[in-house]
């Protein structure tokens, strides 16, 4: 006789994927009642940390963690842009003090002081980095212009495309941006 699954094991292996984190909507997805969620929270083997969002407490801790709450907070299509592109890839000596996240459509979650929204055309190309849907770095790092040093973004391309990051006809791009 197979062992019963239960709701914790499913949403700590939804978590382990996501930096800790699981959506009401992936829990359904993955046969876990809504339902659950909070009975899960109320006995400790969740946090609720926003609406529809959760945190399994013992998943380890990854310098990711802040980057991909900030995007799951925002919603559906949300992804990183401008300077936290730059910061989750190391690229570029940049900390910034908000987490840069961009949605295609009107959002209005309520948002910690740590995450700056900002609304986007739809249909602008995205990628994943780190797990994480992201402003492909070419175009981050021309965002960036005005806000950081030429000379930095120069260094952050390099970098990047050492890193195998940009390729020859994105690495030209960019180049050529910069020096205008």
């Amino acid at each position: 006789m197979a062992a019963k699954v239960k709701y914790r094991d499913i949403v700590r292996e939804l978590a382990l994927d996501r930096y800790g984190y699981v959506t009401t909507k992936d829990a359904v997805s993955a046969g876990v009642p809504t339902a659950e969620l909070p009975k899960l929270a109320a006995r400790g083997g969740l946090v609720n940390v926003a609406y529809g969002l959760y945190r399994v407490p013992d998943v380890p801790v990854t310098p990711f963690d802040q980057f991909a709450e900030a995007v799951l907070r925002a919603g559906e299509g949300a992804y990183l842009h401008g300077e936290s592109v730059l910061a989750v890839l190391g690229l570029a000596d940049v900390n910034p003090r908000r987490i840069k996240v961009a949605v295609p459509r009107r959002a209005r979650p309520r948002l910690p002081m740590f995450i700056e929204l900002s609304r986007t055309p739809t249909g602008l190309p995205t990628t994943m980095y780190e797990g994480l849907s992201a402003q492909p770095v070419a175009d981050a790092i021309l965002e960036c212009r005005g806000r950081i040093e030429p000379e930095r973004l120069l260094e952050a391309a390099k970098k990047a495309r050492a890193d195998g990051l940009l390729t020859t006809g994105e690495w030209q791009r960019v180049r050529k941006e910069l020096q205008q």
